[in-house]
């Protein structure tokens, strides 16, 4: 390992696939290719929810919102990757490693609970629909929202803080594509049993409690559905369910067996994987799991390409 004389060195060498070279190229072009997907995706949501007014629910305010955060979240960590893959040095300096290690955990936490609230918008507009417009209503919407990133950015800066106050002895080596908590408490030396506790329990609110409501509101949306006479309707509640369970799932599964293990015990290549997953993946596929299953955002998608069309 490389050794430096300061306790938190000038920067980092973030190593990747360096043991797997044949990766690097292929995972180069990849993301080259899926990062612009990314963005034009999820920059799609966000401008046929603003502009049909169709979509003007809360749902679709959600749905936006989740796509403006899958867009920082990938933009947070996608270009520095990008220019380690393409290049020998493959280092990032101390102060964007700390900038992207702030950025990357409030949009990870943020979506955690993101995904909560979109589950109850759903709990309420299925379970009780005749109350749906008085208790969703653009002010509630968007106190959740704020909420949710007021929280996100508490857990990122307290999490992230604890983080960086570990030494790190000289060692300026991650063994990973990104700077993530998990893998700088595992490369710090000293005495880190505090900082793997404090990351135990914070992901125990921002994951598994989030995940549980998800869950208990699903199970009562379940029930509700089970009640729809028509079977339109039922098919339409479901399809409009499933994709974001379908989300969530995506999401939370990686995430999870990555968080609520000690850092000790990861493995070397599983939060490269888990990065590449849920930091990239699963954002640049969001959006076309809500269109190709949502009717509404088709056609809200083709009235815009064409309505940019006939203005040409």
């Amino acid at each position: 390992m490389a050794l430096i004389n300061e306790s938190h060195p000038e920067e980092f060498i973030l190593l990747g696939f360096a043991d797997h070279h044949w990766l690097e190229l292929p995972l180069f072009i990849i993301l080259l290719i899926i990062y612009p997907i990314d963005m034009i995706g999820n920059i799609a949501i966000i401008l046929v929810s603003r502009l049909d007014p169709h979509l003007h629910s809360p749902m679709y305010f959600f749905l936006s919102n989740l796509s403006f955060l899958d867009m920082c979240y990938t933009t947070s960590i996608v270009p520095q990757m990008l220019c380690n893959l393409g290049s020998s040095t493959k280092t990032i300096s101390y102060t964007w490693c700390v900038v992207q290690l702030y950025f990357y955990s409030i949009m990870g936490g943020t979506e955690c609970l993101l995904l909560a609230i979109m589950s109850v918008d759903r709990y309420v507009a299925i379970c009780r629909p005749l109350h749906y417009s008085l208790i969703m209503n653009q002010h509630i919407c968007i106190l959740l929202v704020s909420i949710a990133w007021l929280t996100g950015m508490i857990y990122a800066i307290s999490e992230a803080s604890i983080t960086l106050q570990l030494p790190m002895c000289g060692v300026n080596i991650l063994d990973h594509l990104v700077c993530e908590i998990p893998v700088l408490i595992k490369t710090a030396c000293g005495e880190k049993q505090a900082n793997e506790f404090a990351l135990f329990w914070g992901c125990i609110f921002m994951l598994v409690v989030p995940l549980c409501l998800i869950l208990a509101s699903y199970g009562s949306i379940g029930h509700a559905i089970l009640k729809i006479k028509s079977s339109e309707g039922r098919k339409k509640a479901f399809g409009t369910c499933s994709s974001h369970l379908i989300v969530i799932f995506l999401f939370s599964g990686p995430a999870i067996s990555m968080y609520l293990q000690p850092p000790s015990s990861i493995s070397r290549d599983q939060p490269k994987f888990m990065a590449l997953f849920y930091g990239v993946v699963t954002p640049t596929i969001n959006p076309f799991i809500y269109t190709l299953r949502n009717r509404d955002v088709k056609g809200a998608l083709g009235n815009l390409v064409r309505s940019i069309f006939c203005r040409k």
